[in-house]
């Protein structure tokens, strides 16, 4: 278990969660989805969820928790995990899920959940990949974990999302590309915690030119 990974996290539950996920998979990238006991994780449920890779950038809701669900006043299954985030947001958002799940990255990102009134609700949510059906990483293992309490929580809908952080952690060492990144002030080791994997070529050289740190938000 990796302390720097989890310091990378502000929330308990988070921490919990991504523990669990890492005691799972041992020496693999990501644990498979069928390693998953919902009664180890039983405190966790209401704001734990799963995505499924629909193709492209595209994932969905397959499974979320009754507090997640209670937040936005609607089920989650089967809606498009990309609604929620702003136009501006949305190739940081596809960069991450990329990384999650071509490379076998966990992602940690900060974001307040807004609703009509334009009242705001920090969330610190975890991204973790999963190996399902013999395939690699077309689940997400999520938790979307809220920060503080706020009265309207569960009463005025969580429209959409502004994020303020982003961190990658990935699944091994740290790739060449990252390694020898020539724009270290603006990615470094403390930005995207890397710990152990090979050079990832072409691809990774488009992750690194196309993915930057956010840290005080896009919008």
């Amino acid at each position: 278990m990796s302390q720097t990974s989890v310091g990378l996290m502000k929330s308990a539950s988070t921490q919990r969660l991504y523990n669990y996920w890492e005691n799972l998979r041992g020496e693999r990238a990501a644990p498979e989805r069928r390693d998953i006991e919902p009664s180890a994780i039983k405190s966790l449920l209401g704001d734990v969820f799963i995505l499924e890779h629909d193709g492209g950038a595209g994932f969905s809701y397959r499974l979320a928790g009754s507090a997640l669900c209670s937040a936005y006043c609607r089920e989650l299954k089967g809606r498009d995990f990309r609604q929620f985030w702003k136009d501006e947001d949305l190739e940081a958002v596809d960069t991450m899920m990329l990384a999650v799940r071509e490379d076998a990255a966990a992602a940690v990102l900060g974001f307040n959940g807004v609703n009509g009134r334009n009242q705001a609700a920090p969330y610190e949510m975890l991204l973790l990949p999963l190996r399902y059906g013999g395939v690699d990483f077309p689940r997400i293992l999520g938790i979307a974990a809220p920060m503080d309490s706020h009265y309207w929580i569960g009463t005025s809908p969580i429209l959409h999302h502004t994020i303020s952080s982003m961190r990658l952690i990935w699944p091994d060492e740290k790739p060449a590309f990252l390694r020898h990144a020539v724009n270290d002030d603006v990615l470094g080791d403390n930005d995207l915690l890397v710990q152990d994997t090979a050079d990832f070529g072409d691809h990774a050289t488009a992750r690194r030119q196309a993915f930057r740190v956010i840290d005080g938000g896009l919008s």
